[in-house]
């Protein structure tokens, strides 16, 4: 199989190459790193412009950052201004891109919700002559170190885990802090997710990049699956969007540039493979519930996001 590499090229910057070898069955997924602001036009812009390249080089999967319609240092009333549904000008646009590119698309949207005083943190996977194929809204609220998600958003249902198909494979969405909670990614791996898109905004600050690179490496490595997480760039994120294999091993990345993109072939025969010589899903003897209600401890107060 082959893999991406981290050499330059092209007028925006990207990263990686797919090379030409790989089974029909196997999909080239691009990990986009952009730094998404408060114009949402200028944001679909830099979309669109992106996804375009990345369909030149040969993806079927474009995966861009949590809050990829629209960003603002601060939480507060301008994202309730700035959210959409799913059927509003984010959604119409990527739809519309997917069918003009083949290109399945996956983004971070500020959706209305229910309650007028927050929104939604949802993903949206958007497919060729398909629409919506899947939307995930995000579970973990950063409820810690200063920060206190849930005073403007609404968390996700901890419902049916949300997964499309493209090329045989399975892809699962989760988003960002869920990360830090092996269980949302388990809980896709159990619904047949065979590779897991994290859009995110993990933000700067000390240890975070080792965080990061190194909880994607296990959710990779426990599960024996591939992870795909693209991030903001700096100095929002920490940038390093990356494609890790089902060994743990990273196929391709990036580091603090901005708008740029990691291209990797994900593999069926590669899973199967790993999972021959390390049955770990197989032999475990647990499995994933949600706790209730009356279990979850008070949110903490705490100042950075994810």
């Amino acid at each position: 199989m082959s893999t991406g590499s981290t050499g330059s090229t092209g007028s925006t910057g990207s990263t990686g190459s797919t090379g030409s070898t790989g089974s029909a069955s196997d999909v080239v997924v691009a990990v986009v790193q952009t730094a998404p602001g408060d114009d949402p036009e200028r944001n679909l812009r830099t979309i669109t412009d992106l996804a375009e390249e990345a369909a030149r080089r040969g993806a079927r999967v474009a995966v861009f950052p949590e809050y990829s319609s629209y960003f603002s240092a601060e939480l507060g009333p301008s994202y309730l201004e700035a959210a959409e549904s799913t059927d509003g000008p984010f959604v119409s646009h990527l739809t519309g891109l997917a069918d003009r590119l083949g290109l399945v698309l996956v983004a971070g949207l500020v959706a209305v919700s229910p309650d007028p005083a927050r929104f939604e943190n949802l993903l949206v996977a958007v497919a060729p002559d398909r629409g919506v194929v899947a939307t995930y809204s995000k579970q973990h609220l950063y409820d810690a170190f200063g920060g206190q998600e849930s005073r403007w958003i609404v968390p996700g249902p901890l419902a049916v885990a949300a997964t499309f198909e493209v090329g045989g494979l399975v892809f699962g969405l989760q988003t960002c802090y869920d990360l830090r909670f092996p269980e949302v990614t388990r809980t896709l791996v159990d619904a047949g997710a065979d590779v897991v898109l994290m859009p995110a905004e993990w933000v700067r600050g000390p240890l975070k990049q080792h965080h990061w690179t190194t909880l994607l490496t296990a959710r990779a490595l426990e599960n024996t699956v591939y992870v795909a997480a693209a991030d903001h760039a700096p100095p929002v994120g920490v940038g390093c969007s990356t494609i890790v294999d089902p060994t743990g091993v990273a196929l391709a990345s990036v580091g603090d540039e901005v708008d740029v993109m990691a291209l990797g072939r994900v593999s069926a025969d590669r899973i199967a493979a790993v999972r021959r010589t390390n049955p770990s899903l197989a032999l475990r003897r647990y499995d994933v519930v949600p706790r209730r209600r009356d279990d979850v401890p008070p949110a903490g107060s705490g100042s950075d996001r994810e």
